[in-house]
């Protein structure tokens, strides 16, 4: 009889929701074989391969196939004119870690709730830097250092984002990305996002959760090591 009624309860305990702290377990969204999990805005234009990729001197503003065979696969955009690229499931206060290359010239970004942007943007060894350039975010603050990388390096995001909070359709609290750091440097802390979401986003409306999505209209960029921490 204990057993039937340890059995039950394990039953039951599998279709109830997540706890808060099984909710605040990192997550990998890209496994490195496939594109489960996640999904282009405009299936027509999608450009996003699974690849292994460099930037060579001979041709630095596209990407080539790496000659490696054994590495893991990278999330890669892989020509200009594509389109974004979102996760199924959807987050809303978090830590991300994520490591970025882009060709020369190149733009891309990364978008919070699908609506607001941290810049990748080809700007390496520009010293005055605006809001529109590497590691910005867009429209609202230029890094507080240059630390942005040649093209065809791998860079990393480590970037610790608070979610706008509700109270049901009333927004009670902007969004603010906590602390930005590039390439092991601080470049942002304490951005309130007070003027709502940036340009170009998702639906340009602000909700207490959305996916994460990577721009892919503008340039070619890979991603690899993506992992979120999500917050409470």
């Amino acid at each position: 009889m204990i057993r039937i009624l340890a059995l039950a309860a394990f039953a039951i305990a599998l279709t109830l929701p997540a706890t808060a702290e099984d909710s605040t377990k990192p997550i990998e969204p890209f496994n490195g074989k496939d594109l489960s999990g996640w999904k282009p805005k405009d299936e027509k234009r999608n450009q996003w391969r699974l690849m292994r990729v460099v930037v060579n001197d001979k041709e630095p503003t596209v990407f080539s196939k790496s000659t490696s065979d054994t590495d893991p696969y990278e999330l890669v955009c892989v020509k200009p004119g594509g389109t974004d690229l979102l996760t199924e499931q959807k987050f809303g206060s978090m830590l991300l870690e994520i490591e970025f290359m882009i060709p020369k010239g190149s733009n891309s970004g990364i978008y919070f709730m699908g609506e607001y942007e941290v810049q990748i943007y080809d700007t390496y060894g520009k010293k005055d830097l605006k809001v529109g350039d590497m590691a910005s975010i867009y429209t609202y603050a230029a890094p507080k250092v240059d630390a942005c990388k040649k093209p065809g390096e791998w860079q990393k995001f480590v970037i610790d984002f608070q979610a706008p909070k509700f109270e049901g359709d009333k927004k009670v609290e902007n969004g603010k990305f906590i602390k930005v750091t590039f390439n092991d440097k601080v470049i942002h802390e304490n951005v309130e996002l007070t003027k709502g979401v940036t340009p170009g986003g998702l639906t340009g409306k602000e909700v207490a959760m959305g996916p994460l999505m990577f721009q892919g209209d503008h340039g070619a960029v890979a991603f690899r090591n993506i992992k979120i921490t999500p917050k409470k």
